[in-house]
């Protein structure tokens, strides 16, 4: 039942998978629903909150601390875990992650696995490592369940089946669980989703999640989520096995007040999570037996290492950036050819991939900033994707120097406005130069040679006959001549 993941190494480059995406009519209703809906939602609830401000900025701190020791919260977390009865597995890349939690299966004679929704599994391609060693993966979660069933890829961090409305995952039930009466309500799809899912919770003794924040004080695991489906696998099986990036440790139990209030409304814009779990080690009586925490590192210590770039470690996964940006809400989210997708994604795969791979999606964004003013931890993103577009054309212009033709280009246009003279000159030489371009209606639909990635998807208007300065020029020369 696996399905090919999103992989930054075989996916196009963003343009072309964004071309493709820009013909999909269909998709781009449905992208664009799902998130004017969910953001007039975050902006009800945030409106709420006369501390929004100071609830960002706190996380802001809490995430900027923690990174800056997060060798001692790790070492913190592994020593409280083990104490509580746990037990805690260090994997350097994904590869070794998916080795581990798949040993960790077959000790637990696992034939099949149920799973609460976690990006880091996608990240890593975990079900096909699990499908390839004989274990079934059941997703549990009802968007990654659709995406599953459907044989999909998702396409946002909080609602990956967000690209499907209700009647494609009406299709995608009837066809899979061979339902050829089901309604098309809401109530019927969750119905369906619930009965398909409840034999598994019962009968399945092994499971995966993910986690939205190890807690270094306690040891403590916490998941948040909407569906309760996530608290079924948490309390059920024998054994739980829980995978986790190295970013996604917390020092205090306190400072769960502070995302607790952030991460609900800015990811589907509700006041908090309706389910909460937090768990700590093994108890009698209670939970799972066996309890296995594999904490990943997968290149994060690299971004780490990265002065500006470390801020994308600051992110709770909440998705608001996406909801949010202009570029995301017309090209969905497989167009970024990542898990990781938005602007969130343009920054955080690129470096996940050392930008391997990824070189164009820095350049997926308008940098218009809108992702900045929506994030709970206050990741500049836009200042993230600038760096990172400095490394990419360093690393294009490696060997060419300045024979590159975009390096020449760039230092033309900055002795061009060094001086206002030669300013004044290139406007005059451009307004004389773009005349057999502009069509009646005063817009330039194509451009030539490497000027023609300008006029791709849009077009340009022309240029004023007259500039500002000029006219506020004359201006001036007219009040004089009047007195």
């Amino acid at each position: 039942m696996s399905r090919i993941p999103l992989d930054p190494a075989t996916s196009p480059a963003f343009p072309k998978a964004a071309k493709k995406s820009l013909g999909d009519q269909q998709l781009r209703r449905n992208v664009r629903h799902a998130t004017d809906v969910i953001q007039a939602k975050r902006k009800r609830m945030v409106e709420e909150r006369d501390d929004w401000q100071d609830l960002r900025e706190s996380g802001s701190q809490i995430r900027q601390h923690t990174l800056r020791y997060l060798d001692q919260y790790l070492e913190e977390f592994e020593r409280n875990c083990t104490k509580a009865g746990g037990h805690v597995h260090w994997a350097r890349d994904g590869k070794e992650a998916c080795e581990i939690v798949t040993r960790l299966a077959r000790e637990a004679g696992a034939k099949e696995v149920i799973k609460i929704k976690t990006m880091t599994s996608e990240e890593i391609h975990l079900n096909n490592a699990l499908e390839t060693a004989g274990v079934m993966a059941v997703e549990t979660d009802l968007a990654e369940l659709i995406i599953q069933l459907g044989e999909d890829q998702p396409s946002h961090i909080v609602v990956p089946a967000l690209h499907k409305n209700r009647h494609q995952v009406r299709e995608i039930f009837k066809q899979k669980m061979g339902l050829k009466d089901l309604g098309d309500t809401p109530a019927d799809l969750a119905e369906a989703a619930r009965s398909y899912l409840r034999h598994k919770f019962l009968t399945v003794p092994t499971a995966v999640s993910g986690a939205n924040y190890l807690i270094a004080e306690t040891g403590g695991v916490c998941i948040v989520e909407s569906e309760g489906n996530g608290r079924m696998c948490l309390t059920l099986p024998k054994t739980l096995i829980t995978i986790a990036g190295i970013d996604k440790v917390i020092p205090r139990f306190q400072d769960l007040e502070v995302f607790l209030q952030t991460l609900p409304r800015s990811a589907t814009g509700e006041r908090m999570n309706p389910y909460n779990s937090i768990w700590t080690g093994v108890h009698a009586g209670d939970g799972p037996k066996n309890f296995h925490v594999v904490i990943m590192d997968n290149a994060r210590t690299e971004v780490l290492a990265d002065e500006e770039g470390r801020q994308t470690l600051h992110c709770i996964r909440c998705g608001a950036c996406q909801n949010a940006c202009p570029v995301y809400r017309q090209t969905g989210g497989h167009a970024y050819g990542s898990v990781y997708a938005g602007p969130i994604g343009a920054i955080l795969t690129p470096q996940l991939q050392e930008l391997h791979h990824a070189e164009s999606l820095p350049y997926a964004s308008t940098l218009c900033g809108a992702c900045y003013e929506v994030c709970p931890v206050k990741i500049n993103i836009p200042e993230v994707l600038i760096h990172l577009r400095h490394k990419v054309v360093e690393k294009q212009t490696k060997g060419l120097g300045k024979l590159n033709p975009e390096a020449v280009a760039m230092r033309v246009m900055a002795n061009i406005f060094r001086s206002e003279a030669r300013f004044r000159a290139a406007q005059k030489f451009g307004r004389t130069a773009e005349k057999p371009l502009v069509n009646r209606e005063g817009w330039i639909g194509w451009l030539p040679g490497m000027l023609g990635g300008w006029t791709q998807a849009r077009d340009l208007q022309a240029m004023p006959e007259e500039t500002f300065r000029e006219w506020w020029e004359k201006r001036d020369k007219k009040e004089v001549r009047n007195g």
